[in-house]
This record gives structure tokens, C-alpha cells and sequence, in this order.
């Protein structure tokens, strides 16, 4: 049984049974601290996160996970929090978001500054907003956005809304995260069917013509317009669920009931037909792989005569000397 009336006090590094003692009652502060942990390269911080996570798998709760991408600048954040805010206001839901940060390919550093974006969604008791860098992840979330996840799942929260980097077509690691995915766009941001492709908007649930407010709410109609026509086109998904257009301001509210409706059909058809739950079976497959691949370099960094020998192929490589296929073939095959 869990004391409502636990207080997380930190220590240098915190047991597990603290940690999620503290997260299980509602604690931000100690919440904040555990993904801190997760995102340290510390072996004896990672090794108290891989126990949290694993015992906060052991007790799931039942909650809505959603991705939200689009390209920088359509206004991810400014939703985000509107629609968060929607959530609170009109059901008393918990929210906690995750916002992913684009990391400096040169310094590596990231602004993480999403909480300045959201202030009055910051301020309130009953959303959690964390930043993470992404690092050198690609698919536009960090490597522990998965485990961050479920963290925030055992701190009680109904919906986990993640905000990924913005990076474009290739922005589709979030949809193996997630249970609903939504994509923002803008209309007379250049031909609107070029989006169309097999990448990001075939996986999208719900496309949002973001920003459809004073001059720009007839190009937005007409812009969603022109995606719902070519979203029909595509092949029926294996949820059943054909995705939704509509319109959407973080300004004026206008949409914001709209997208709540769509997401709550979508996971009542889903958990109907028994693809909600095949669905985050087929995600821990996918992140299993990606575990795997992470893995793999972290044995090589641990044993400095393969990571001498991994560098050395990597020399030859990068001088032309050798194909990274053969390359690669070699590195396992001293392993």
C-alpha cells in the first residue's frame, strides 16, 4: 500500500524501492530524478533506472499514449499545450508530456527549453513536462523515451503525449512508442500532396491542419481537404481505422473536441477488435531490436581490444579503404 502522504527526499543515489515509492504517489520531483537517471551514462545511475523500469513494468497502467510530430515550426508545442490544458479542463485527466529536443550535431548540447513554450501547461499540478535531448537517436525521440514512458505511467498519469524533434519524413520511431499518432501540418507550406509518401503520413492516425485561425482557416479547410482525398487512396491499415483530417487552432481552441473524439473512436474500435493490444506486443518486438543494436555498442565500448579493432575498421572505412557491409562482417565475426 502506498502512502499518499510519502514525501521523496533525494540522496546521492536513491534506492529503487524509493524511487518508486516516491513516483507511485505522485511525486514529480522524484519522477524528474528517475529519468535523470535513465538519461545518465553513470553504469551505477543506469543500473538503479533498469530496475525501476523493470518494476514498474510489473505493475502497468492503463493509459493513452500519443505521438505528436510535424516539421519545426508548425506549432507542436503551442498544441500541445492547448490540447493539454483541453485534457485537464474539461475531463480531470493527468498529463504528462515528453518533449524531445534536437541536440547540437557538433557540441551535442540541446536548449531543452519545451517548459518555456508551455508555461501555463507547466504551471499546473496536474501535467509534468520533461525535456530530453535527443542525442544521436534518430526517428525523432532519445533513447530513453520508451523507459521514460513508463515511468510516467507508474506515476499515475492518463495520457503520455510525446513531442518529437521535427525532423521530417524519417520521423516515425514515435509510432512504435505510441497508440495514436497525429502529424501537424500547415497549409500553404508548398504543395500539400507532397507529404504524401511512404514514410511519416501513412502512419499517421489523424493529420491536423494546425494554426487554421484568421486568414488562414479557408487554406487550412481547403489544405485538409487535399489530404483527406489522398489519405483515402491509401491501403487499408491492419487497426481498421481509416485516418482523419481536420482542422485545428492552439489559439482559438477551434479542433481540440474534434481530435479528443476521433482519438476516443479510435480506441474504442482498437480495443474491440483486439488490435490495441497486438499493437504494443508488435512496439516491444521493434524495441527489443533496437535494445539489441544499443547493446552491441555498449559491449564494444566495454572491451577495449574489439572497440580498438571496431575503430580500426572504422578507419578503413571512412578512408575508402573497405565496405562498410565487409566491414561490419568482420566486427562480429571477432565477436
Amino acid at each position: 500500500m502506498i502512502n499518499p502522504q510519502y514525501k521523496y527526499q533525494p540522496s546521492e543515489v536513491p534506492s529503487v524501492q524509493e524511487l518508486y515509492a516516491a513516483i507511485a504517489s505522485g511525486d514529480r520531483t522524484a519522477l524528474a530524478r528517475a529519468i535523470s537517471l535513465l538519461e545518465s551514462t553513470n553504469p551505477t545511475h543506469r543500473s538503479v533506472a533498469a530496475e525501476l523500469v523493470e518494476l514498474c513494468t510489473k505493475y502497468p497502467r492503463d493509459t493513452y499514449r500519443i505521438g505528436v510530430s510535424g516539421v519545426p515550426g508548425v506549432g507542436k508545442s503551442t498544441f500541445i499545450e492547448a490540447f493539454g490544458n483541453y485534457l485537464i479542463d474539461e475531463f480531470g485527466f493527468k498529463i504528462a508530456v515528453l518533449a524531445i529536443d534536437p541536440s547540437s550535431q557538433t557540441g551535442g548540447g540541446s536548449i531543452l527549453g519545451d517548459k518555456t513554450r508551455m508555461p501555463k501547461l507547466a504551471s499546473r499540478k496536474e501535467a509534468f513536462i520533461r525535456p530530453s535531448p535527443s542525442g544521436n537517436q534518430l526517428g525523432g525521440v532519445s533513447r530513453t523515451t520508451r523507459e521514460s514512458m513508463l515511468l510516467c505511467e507508474a506515476a499515475g498519469y492518463d495520457f503520455i503525449l510525446i513531442e518529437t524533434v521535427g525532423v521530417g519524413q524519417n520521423e516515425t520511431a514515435v509510432y512504435h512508442l505510441t497508440d495514436f499518432f497525429m502529424v501537424l501540418m500547415l497549409a500553404n507550406a508548398g504543395d500539400e500532396l507532397q507529404g504524401i509518401k511512404r514514410g511519416i503520413l501513412e502512419l499517421a492516425h489523424l493529420v491536423v491542419i494546425n494554426k487554421a485561425d484568421g486568414d488562414n482557416i479557408t487554406s487550412a479547410r481547403r489544405a485538409a481537404a487535399e489530404y483527406a482525398r489522398a489519405l483515402h487512396l491509401l491501403q487499408e491499415a491492419p487497426s481498421q481505422w481509416s485516418p482523419r483530417v481536420c482542422t485545428a487552432s492552439a489559439l482559438t481552441g477551434a479542433g481540440l473536441t474534434q481530435i479528443y473524439d476521433f482519438m476516443d473512436q479510435y480506441q474504442r474500435l482498437t480495443r474491440a477488435n483486439g488490435y490495441w493490444h497486438q499493437n504494443r506486443l508488435r512496439q516491444l518486438s521493434y524495441w527489443f531490436d533496437q535494445a539489441m543494436s544499443a547493446s552491441w555498442q555498449f559491449f564494444l565500448q566495454k572491451h577495449p581490444d574489439k572497440y580498438q579493432k571496431y575503430k580500426e575498421l572504422k578507419d578503413k572505412v571512412s578512408q575508402g579503404a573497405m565496405d562498410p557491409f565487409l566491414a561490419a562482417e568482420e566486427v562480429f565475426s571477432t565477436l
